[in-house]
C-alpha cells in the first residue's frame, strides 16, 4: 500500500475512509428544520452516495449473505471498512442483520428504497410523462 502511495496513484481507501467519517459523524437533519421523515430520507440518500455501499446493497439483493460473504463479494475493502459501511447502511435502514450462532446474517430491507421511490422518483416521472404528452399534442 505504501507503493502505490509513493508512486502517486489514488488509494481508493484514503476516499472511503473519508466518506466514512462523514457519514458516521453527525445525526442527520439535527437542528435544520427536518422532521423524522426527511431526516430519514437524508440517512438514505447520504447511504446511497456511497460507491461502495451501493456495491455492498447489490450483493445483498442478490440474496441474503453472511458478514463473512458479504466481506468475500467486496474484497477491494477490508473487513473493518465493511462494517463500518454496514453500520451506515443499517443505521439508513437499508440492511437487516440477525444473529445465527456465531454468524451474523445481513439481508437488504428494500421499503426505505420504495419510500425514495414514492416519495420522489414516481412524482418526478409522472411530471416528465405529462411534458412528454404536451410536447406529443403539439
Amino acid at each position: 500500500m505504501l507503493a502505490r502511495r509513493d508512486k502517486g496513484l489514488p488509494d481508493i481507501r484514503d476516499d472511503i475512509r473519508d466518506d466514512i467519517r462523514d457519514d458516521v459523524g453527525g445525526d442527520v437533519g439535527e437542528g435544520t428544520g427536518h422532521d423524522a421523515g426527511d431526516a430519514a430520507d437524508d440517512l438514505v440518500f447520504k447511504a446511497l452516495a456511497s460507491p461502495a455501499r451501493r456495491r455492498m446493497l447489490d450483493a445483498l439483493k442478490e440474496a441474503p449473505r453472511t458478514t463473512g460473504e458479504l466481506c468475500a463479494a467486496v474484497s477491494f475493502l477490508d473487513r473493518t471498512t465493511v462494517l463500518q459501511h454496514l453500520r451506515v447502511l443499517e443505521r439508513a435502514g437499508l440492511v437487516t442483520g440477525r444473529r445465527v450462532g456465531r454468524e451474523r446474517h445481513l439481508a437488504l430491507a428494500p421499503m426505505p428504497i420504495r419510500r425514495i421511490h414514492d416519495r420522489w422518483i414516481s412524482s418526478y416521472m409522472r411530471a416528465a410523462v405529462d411534458l412528454l404528452d404536451e410536447l406529443g399534442a403539439e
